[in-house]
């Protein structure tokens, strides 16, 4: 019985460090991916921010984040029959971020919709700044969060979401507009951004930095303007906690 139980205990130290090596520091977050919008600028049809919606659930999981943990929602779910999607109304993103965050160490919140001076298009509506830090600091209190928001005027959600233990990435400033939301857009210039900058990034930090210049070239390039000015905002206590949430990035591809 001794010699099996000393067996059986040198096992668990063998393989141990294998499991926590396997084991990625994303391994145990949630995320919460929402399309908030499926119309263009024009008030056509656009493929857009579901398109955005989609493809960073995926990249997500690139960076480690456990499939299981990712919700997404999209104002029309029915249309992506490959994956699970939610509606994307108030009340399951209240559901959606309490229920992905129960049992996880830390959140990452990603919006793509149209905005205005007052908040964030959700479905059929409007995502007030204090409502989204609500929901926050109900789902994931005292973690590490995450929270991009591409959208027109998001920056008017940095004050109200500051905390310590928080990033924020904004599309834009509280006072203007974004771009790429037309009918024909793959993405909004923001989500490419964010999407196009991932493979050479080494943590958030990095990457709101390179999503930055990013957004910008782009602009000048398109003459696009005012320019959006994306913002970032990181906590003091998350800030020097950030090159240990290193990004893995095995099959990340530029769009």
């Amino acid at each position: 019985m001794r010699a099996a139980a000393a067996v059986i205990g040198l096992l668990a130290l063998l393989l141990a460090p294998l499991s926590i090596a396997r084991a990625g520091p994303f391994s145990d977050w949630s995320a919460v991916v929402v399309a908030g919008d499926n119309r263009a600028h024009s008030g056509g049809p656009t493929k857009a921010f579901d398109n955005a919606r989609r493809d960073v659930a995926k990249a997500l999981v690139e960076l480690g984040f456990d499939q299981r943990s990712i919700r997404q929602l999209s104002v029309r779910p029915r249309r992506d029959p490959t994956t699970v999607v939610g509606r994307a109304d108030g009340r399951t993103l209240a559901e959606s971020l309490r229920a992905s965050a129960r049992t996880t160490k830390g959140c990452l919140f990603y919006l793509s919709s149209h905005g205005s001076p007052d908040g964030a298009i959700l479905g059929q509506e409007l995502l007030r700044p204090y409502r989204l830090a609500a929901l926050l600091d109900d789902a994931c209190p005292d973690r590490p969060t995450v929270v991009v928001i591409s959208a027109c005027f998001s920056g008017v959600f940095i004050p109200a979401l500051q905390k310590k233990d928080r990033l924020i990435l904004t599309a834009a400033r509280a006072d203007r507009a974004s771009f790429g939301c037309g009918e024909s857009d793959r993405y909004p210039y923001f989500d490419t951004c964010f999407l196009s900058s991932l493979p050479g990034a080494h943590d958030f930090a990095a990457l709101s930095a390179d999503v930055q210049a990013c957004v910008a070239r782009k602009e000048r390039e398109t003459g696009a303007e005012p320019a959006s000015e994306p913002q970032v905002w990181i906590g003091p206590a998350l800030r020097p906690l950030l090159p240990l949430y290193a990004f893995e990035k095995p099959n990340l591809r530029t769009p």
